[in-house]
């Protein structure tokens, strides 16, 4: 059977699901920074979408979108050398697309996004063409710090696999990023580990990151120990290391796990498989609960909106940061306001990407004013963001 069709479909359904998104988030803070911020090769990304589309929400997030189905391809890709049924393939990349780390990274405007599309480039190649893949570590290191993990386990593998030229590639980019970046360890033992592994658990949903973790395992065990191995393991394995002293940024991390997806499917399919079917019931709930739990979540994430009816508090919402702001300069331009002064940087920041400046004639306050003009920003009739703009006349 041909899954070509089938992949494709896939495709154009996940392109139109988060296509469709966009219009129901407005810039984060951190996206702002971004767009705003020092030169980055994100950055630069993000400006090219806008000289070809104007600036606008679509033109931001659209190149995350196609990054997005470029790490599908490559994992579809990457894929054949791990399942032998195209059919297994198709089962890989839809669990990575409903995954909820990935699916914020392919509309967040953050570097986890590149990272992932570039690291899943660095496995097709190294898979495709072996020593070929060395010639994008320059790329690489220019993309992100977070690739000295990468360069770590290059090291790792050349030196357990006595294949020097790989060690030796590894090394020196490793030393290299240390010098230009360094590595951020410190602070006092206090032990983040359970955060980090709640976070982990978020981003890849607790089952499937259960399930990771035991295949990496498994695999040290059975020294099954091959690049994409280390690459995940090398990066996990630091990760935890670092969560003894310190809060771990886990967004440059869990790019690393994904590639190993395709292992922990190689390992599922083959212990389901060989056994009869009339015992295979708990591989079955296993799969299927995870299934289920990840089209909840990606559930909750495309229809978030409604999330509000059932808080008391909006900010609470796991994406206030990222909504408000665009309605907001929407009810300011409504009014004949293009300026304020919003005191609050974060918010300053973000509406000065929808044409709100800055300046002291208006502003803009979330406490009642005798003067001021209430503005409310609401969501399935639910209010979740009241201001008060008071015009300050000078004489």
């Amino acid at each position: 059977m041909k899954t070509s069709p089938l992949f494709f479909a896939l495709m154009g359904i996940d392109f139109l699901l988060l296509l469709l998104q966009i219009q129901g988030l407005s810039i984060g803070y951190s996206e702002a920074l971004i767009v705003y911020g020092e030169v980055s090769p994100l950055q630069l990304l993000i400006h090219f979408s806008f000289a070809i589309f104007g600036e606008g929400d679509y033109a931001l997030r659209i190149p995350m979108i196609l990054l997005h189905l470029l790490s599908v391809t490559l994992l579809y890709a990457i894929s054949r050398d791990y399942v032998t049924r195209e059919s297994d393939r198709l089962w890989i990349v839809l669990i990575y697309m409903l995954l909820p780390g990935v699916i914020s990274s392919a509309l967040v405007v953050d570097n986890a996004g590149l990272i992932i599309a570039s690291l899943f480039l660095f496995g097709y190649l190294y898979l495709r063409y072996a020593l070929w893949a060395l010639a994008i570590l320059p790329l690489l290191l220019w993309i992100d710090p977070a690739f000295a993990y990468l360069f770590f386990a290059l090291a790792a593998y050349g030196m357990y696999r006595k294949e020097y030229l790989w060690g030796i590639a590894g090394a020196v980019f490793l030393a290299i990023s240390l010098y230009l970046f360094g590595i951020q360890v410190g602070g006092l033992p206090e032990s983040r580990f359970l955060d980090l592994l709640g976070v982990y658990s978020a981003i890849f949903s607790p089952i499937v990151f259960v399930y990771l973790f035991y295949v990496l395992y498994r695999r040290m065990i059975a020294k099954e120990w091959d690049m994409i191995w280390f690459i995940a393991t090398s990066a996990f394995a630091i990760s935890l290391f670092l969560s003894f002293r310190q809060k771990v940024p886990v967004h440059t991390f869990a790019p690393f796990l994904l590639l190993a997806l395709p292992l922990a499917a190689q390992t599922f399919l083959k212990t389901y498989r060989v056994r009869l079917r009339e015992f295979r019931g708990r591989y079955r709930l296993l799969f299927y609960s995870a299934f289920v739990v990840l089209v909840i979540n990606a559930l909750a994430v495309l229809f978030n909106h409604w999330i509000y009816r059932f808080l008391e508090d909006p900010t609470r919402h796991f994406s206030y940061s990222m909504h408000v702001a665009k309605e907001l300069a929407g009810a300011l331009k409504a009014d004949n306001i293009r300026c304020v002064d919003a005191a609050d940087e974060k918010l300053q920041l973000r509406l000065r990407f929808y044409g709100i400046s800055q300046c002291d004639d208006v502003r803009l306050e979330k406490t009642s004013t005798a003067n001021g003009t209430k503005v409310t920003i609401s969501y399935i009739n639910r209010p979740v963001f009241v201001g008060y703009v008071t015009k300050i006349h000078k004489y």
